[in-house]
């Protein structure tokens, strides 16, 4: 399916990034046609949604992510900071896990609520319909709450895509926004028959962020409305931060965007994010075979008590553990951990430090 829009300017003829121009005989017009948006399933596809879809069967097969709900709220928390901070949220990791867990902050109210919201639409993130465009109406309202004038509707002005300060191409009109999205959602629903949910997802990724329905947000409820089409497919997906792979690999995230600009079809994005989605598995891999694998007992319960990013004391960790002796804690728990690389200490080279804290790596 190939999407249309037409753009006369003057006496010029303006390519959009989806297909060719066609002059409808109306000066500074646009003609939308059939929505169908282009792509190619070349081998490197096929190869990767070979790839992931035998990752995911052989994680799901020997780990019960239920029974983790730590280390969903852990990479919940990492998608959060790594979607704002692509889009300039300058908060911490650290500082992300204190709004979220209710603690003051100092930065921008703007980016603290920024945070507030996204914890909201991630914990309500079950109740997503991927295929709901009033559903994500819902969504970009509890994402930008008391941040934008539009929240939950469509832009009335004109919008483009920037890499900071660097236009990657202006978005369509926003008289043909709702036709548009309207359009993109009808061939979501139909293609979800054919379309693999991982070349479909990616698909969705890139047409709406071309497409930039709103004002503001679009990067986030582009990244958050692929991971609940991913996650419909197979639940593991709300427990994997593909946010934190894209914020890691931004500059070529922009770069795919803009080739598939020039191309006028999708095919190097899709490749793209499966690439990450390919290599943030041979990370929840490692994670999840590090809890599960040549560790004790007591090491796991160590590292089920602790969070990402957070310093503890000693006692603080026997705490948890509703341990006394702290030569047992030690013996049994801290040093196979930190042997394993699993728990570091912030002051590596004075392990006796009363300053000494330890974070789980």
């Amino acid at each position: 399916m190939c999407y249309h829009i037409y753009i006369i300017e003057e006496e010029s003829t303006q390519k959009s990034v989806q297909d060719s121009v066609q002059d409808n005989g109306n000066s500074g017009g646009v003609f939308v046609g059939e929505y169908k948006p282009p792509f190619t399933i070349t081998n490197e596809i096929l190869s990767y949604v070979s790839s992931i879809s035998e990752k995911i069967g052989r994680i799901t097969a020997t780990n019960n992510l239920e029974a983790k709900p730590h280390l969903r709220k852990n990479n919940k928390i990492k998608s959060i900071h790594s979607s704002l901070k692509i889009e300039a949220n300058s908060l911490s990791l650290g500082q992300v896990r204190d709004v979220i867990n209710g603690k003051a902050v100092l930065g921008e109210q703007k980016e603290i609520q920024e945070v507030k919201n996204a914890y909201i639409a991630y914990e309500q993130f079950s109740e997503i319909d991927p295929y709901n465009i009033q559903h994500l109406k819902k969504f970009h309202r509890i994402m930008t709450k008391y941040l934008l004038e539009e929240s939950g509707e469509f832009r009335l002005g004109e919008e483009g895509v920037f890499d900071g300060d660097q236009c990657i191409f202006m978005a369509p009109p926003a008289r043909f926004v709702p036709k548009l999205m309207e359009e993109l959602f009808n061939w979501m629903k139909l293609a979800q028959k054919d379309v693999h949910p991982l070349i479909l997802g990616s698909v969705f990724h890139y047409e709406f962020v071309f497409i930039h329905p709103f004002s503001d947000g679009n990067g986030r409820m582009a990244r958050l409305w692929h991971t609940a089409i991913l996650s419909k497919w197979k639940p593991i997906f709300e427990y994997i931060p593909i946010e934190s792979q894209i914020e890691k690999f931004q500059d070529e995230y922009y770069q795919a965007i803009a080739k598939c600009h020039v191309a006028g079809e999708s095919t190097i994005f899709i490749e793209f994010i499966l690439s990450q989605i390919d290599k943030i598995l041979d990370e929840i891999s490692v994670q999840l075979s590090d809890e599960n694998e040549h560790l004790s007992e007591s090491v796991k319960k160590l590292l089920e008590v602790m969070e990402y990013d957070i310093p503890y004391t000693s006692k603080a960790l026997m705490d948890k553990l509703e341990l006394k002796s702290r030569e047992g804690f030690r013996k049994n728990y801290l040093h196979p951990a930190i042997k394993l690389n699993l728990v570091r200490m912030t002051i590596p080279d004075k392990p006796n430090s009363r300053n000494q804290r330890y974070m789980k790596t």
